[in-house]
């Protein structure tokens, strides 16, 4: 029998912040702010891949507007 391995679709706020390439207070201040969508659960905060990554996306079309 073969084990498949099993993608994680979220990450800690550590990992979010590596992840996107910021600073782990700069990603604090953002959910401080309610600016990053996460969810709390068991008293830490986890970031879903693709909401990140379409974060990022919207970032990128706001700053192509400056």
């Amino acid at each position: 029998m073969e084990l498949q391995k099993v993608q994680r679709t979220t990450l800690t706020m550590k990992e979010a912040a590596e992840y996107l390439g910021i600073s782990y207070w700069l990603i604090n201040q953002l959910v401080r702010r309610k600016e990053i969508p996460c969810s709390k659960v068991g008293g830490k905060f986890l970031f879903r891949v693709q909401v990140l990554n379409e974060y990022l996306s919207n970032k990128e079309q706001e700053s192509v507007k400056y």
